[in-house]
């Protein structure tokens, strides 16, 4: 008999409006209204959607840049601010659930930049906020460092239990348990449209990022017994040509790379669904949860089945970082509680042990 939901997901595989946050916001309530007339439940976009992907860092010298991170930070959203109530608006007004990837910026530092991350409920409200904990190779001259705090599974009644992961954090395995020792059902990962690791002149191998974001996310399916939502961004010619405006050396580079995907996979890591890769479109599918439960009888890496809490210890620290706790003990900038609610699964309350008996400290969030 079924009782987990049956799940219809849209994943939009699309380009941002480049630089420019108000008109993207505009683009994505448009988006998340189509995708709720097509009866989706969950509307997903790419990893920093809002306003772009820093792609600059990869294609010409941090010494040149400057003027792009400033852009950047100038367009770059606060998790209270009016951008995303916008998106709440538009999930309530249309009764869907949305993750947006987003440049956030720090009400405390004005050159402080995350990869952040937002589920939005179709109430409107913010189920979860996430910045990515570690930005990756040249992303580090953008973004600054994320914490634990977003490491939370959403226990939605209309999708299931819905986590998420931003690009190459789903490459490391103790951030990927975190998720799946809440019970997670659907996962999502962000990518960005392309992602450059060699001049294209020099003639070095170029990092295949379809082939590493699905094997990524398969494996992830396959050891959680969940379904993927991989959504990826698209460099249109407006992006593109204002990389090369910038910098014409990267015109070969920028040319030469595979576009990422968007696409669905099931519990065993196989892909079910639609897929768009190449182009501008939204990929539909629909996922029926209840397959996740009959492949837990074979691996199940978080039940005692397939588990041994008497051998492994895992600490996650669920705290907000940032300079607003040197003020404040009470709450953090996306005004969310200090304390998470314990299930029936591994403690992730404040800061603790999420693997064995042992207790771990309650930190504050």
């Amino acid at each position: 008999m079924a009782w987990l939901p049956k799940v219809r997901v849209a994943a939009c595989n699309v380009a941002p409006v480049f630089l420019d946050t108000a008109k993207t916001v505009q683009k994505t309530v448009s988006l998340i209204r189509e995708a709720a007339n097509n009866r989706a439940d969950l509307v997903v976009f790419p990893e920093t959607y809002v306003p772009a992907f820093p792609l600059w860092a990869a294609v010409s010298a941090p010494i040149d840049n400057h003027q792009f991170f400033t852009h950047l930070a100038r367009e770059s959203l606060v998790i209270d601010g009016k951008e995303i109530r916008t998106l709440q608006q538009a999930c309530m007004q249309n009764r869907v659930f949305a993750h947006v990837g987003f440049n956030e910026r720090s009400r405390y530092s004005v050159g402080c930049l995350w990869n952040s991350s937002v589920l939005i409920s179709d109430q409107g409200e913010i189920l979860n906020h996430h910045r990515k904990l570690m930005p990756t190779f040249y992303e580090k001259l953008v973004w600054s460092p994320g914490d634990g705090a977003g490491l939370k599974v959403a226990d939605t009644e209309r999708c299931g239990k819905v986590g998420s992961l931003i690009c190459g954090e789903n490459t490391n395995p103790l951030a990927r348990w975190s998720l799946m020792a809440q019970g997670e059902q659907l996962h999502i990962s962000s990518w960005p449209p392309v992602w450059p690791t060699t001049r294209a002149a020099a003639g070095g191998k170029q990092y295949d990022n379809l082939a590493a974001n699905r094997m990524r996310a398969a494996a992830h399916c396959f050891e959680a017994k969940c379904f993927g939502v991989l959504c990826s961004g698209f460099m249109d010619r407006n992006m593109r040509d204002a990389l090369v405006r910038h910098a014409p050396s990267a015109a070969e580079t920028l040319d030469s790379v595979t576009q990422g995907a968007s696409l669905f996979l099931d519990p065993t890591g196989a892909q079910v669904g639609e897929e768009v890769v190449g182009e501008e479109g939204v990929a539909y599918a629909n996922l029926d949860l209840n397959a996740c439960v009959e492949f837990k009888q074979f691996h199940d890496v978080v039940g005692t089945g397939y588990q041994r809490y008497d051998v492994f210890d895992v600490k996650v620290d669920r705290r907000r970082l940032g300079p607003e706790m040197v003020f404040s003990k009470e709450k953090h900038t996306d005004g969310e509680s200090s304390t998470v609610r314990r299930g029936d699964g591994p403690s992730l309350e404040g800061s603790e042990r999420q693997l064995g008996s042992g207790g771990g400290h309650q930190g504050r969030e």
